[in-house]
């Protein structure tokens, strides 16, 4: 008689992990290694060893480093964007809409390991001209995008008024993160606090509508 998959487990047959879980895992082990060790210094199987999983494993999933880099960077902003959908839900104040929308990009723009990324790259993109590339196409510009088209569905809606969806994009993100993530690369101060976040969001709101609510 077959056995069951109750049976299997009971004998302690261990459960075959989805490809897609398991790659999930390796990116985070991965963000931490390059946020704390950089780019140069590594190794796949440093990333390994912190995944739980096997060099053969991980080499059966993704093929080298840069591979390995440029999906970790990826899967950060499909995250990202799943959860900036969600928190950017519609509302009927604009300044409580913009403020649901920036709080989920400060999440990611002012994330500890993502300055970590931003810090690694600025000392290593002189051996490794692709991972300024990488980050820019797969973080920074995808970020910005998904922003503009937010307030490209508010204007729609008429509640702001915009000349540039793209420019205003880049011009909220930079008021919002710039000059944390400068303070913290190039003078080693600690990232802002939760509320010194939302105090920041805050401000940006409060400027930025001044400017382009309809009369």
């Amino acid at each position: 008689m077959a056995r069951s998959d109750t049976q299997d487990r009971a004998r302690g047959r261990p459960q075959l992990r989805p490809d897609a879980e398991t790659r999930q895992i390796i990116y985070e082990a991965s963000r931490h290694e390059f946020a704390a060790n950089g780019y140069a210094a590594t190794s796949m199987e440093a990333v390994a060893r912190l995944a739980g999983v096997s060099t053969k494993t991980l080499y059966r999933l993704i093929p080298n480093k840069a591979s390995l880099f440029e999906g970790m960077v990826s899967d950060r902003l499909d995250r990202f964007l799943s959860e900036f959908n969600l928190q950017a839900a519609d509302h009927t104040d604009i300044a409580e809409a913009l403020h649901a929308s920036l709080m989920s990009v400060a999440d990611l723009m002012l994330d500890q390991d993502v300055v970590a990324l931003q810090r690694m790259i600025l000392q290593e993109t002189g051996k490794f001209s692709d991972l300024a590339g990488t980050f820019y196409k797969n973080g920074i510009r995808r970020t910005g995008a998904a922003l503009a088209d937010w307030l490209r569905a508010q204007q729609a809606r008429g509640l702001i008024v915009l000349d540039d969806a793209d420019e205003a994009a880049g011009m909220l993100i930079g008021m919002l993160s710039s000059a944390p993530q400068r303070a913290a690369i190039f003078g080693g101060v600690p990232m802002p606090s939760r509320p010194a976040i939302e105090a920041r969001v805050r401000a940006c709101v409060k400027l930025f509508l001044r400017g382009c609510q309809p009369a």
